[in-house]
């Protein structure tokens, strides 16, 4: 499958909201083909190089698809785009074309089916109803419902500031328990690391 790749200094999980401001040619054009065929991108974090400018010459290999749910002008004359997170995918070979736009063969990863949340989830469920009054994720309109472990796993893991690779990390793990057990010790680190 052939995915256009758009490298971010972020990584997107599944059905979280991302809001992008878009003015290099090339995407212009990708987002263009995409909304007319109704298709998606690949959003991979950047591992060296930066968003703007030349291809970025290191990437995750795991990314996540980006379905664009609305667009608009912004007051600096700029395209504005909301995306939502589709599927996980790993990249297995990718060209730079002409016009410095990444495209990818990918894999589709296999999601895990949702698993109903548990008592020793609370903890967790309760950080994400704290995260979500953050007027920065409020504005994400993501909710502050988990549907299950994975739909927890997946927020909690984009909202969290953990650093790329950990997120990347996270990203890679098909089992929504293991994602949520990785989510946990990554906490348990951050407050070892404040009290310290």
């Amino acid at each position: 499958m052939s995915l256009a790749l758009f490298p971010l200094n972020t990584v997107l999980f599944p059905d979280c909201i991302l809001d992008l401001q878009i003015f290099e040619a090339r995407y212009l054009d990708m987002i263009g083909r995409c909304m007319k065929q109704g298709c998606g991108f690949g959003v991979v974090c950047i591992l060296e190089g930066e968003e703007v400018g030349p291809a970025a010459p290191g990437y995750a290999l795991v990314g996540c698809e980006a379905l664009i749910t609305d667009f608009h002008q912004q007051d600096n004359g700029l395209l504005g785009i909301r995306v939502k997170g589709g599927r996980r995918f790993r990249v297995l070979s990718s060209e730079v074309q002409k016009d410095q736009l990444t495209v990818a063969q990918v894999q589709w990863l296999q999601e895990a089916s949702e698993q109903p949340l548990k008592e020793e989830d609370a903890d967790l469920i309760a950080l994400l109803k704290a995260l979500a009054e953050h007027p920065m994720v409020e504005a994400l309109d993501m909710g502050s419902e988990a549907e299950g472990q994975l739909s927890l796993a997946n927020q909690l893991a984009y909202l969290l500031p953990f650093s790329e690779q950990d997120k990347i990390d996270l990203l890679q793990l098909d089992d929504p328990q293991q994602r949520l057990d990785a989510i946990q010790q990554l906490l348990d680190e951050l407050q070892g690391e404040l009290f310290a």
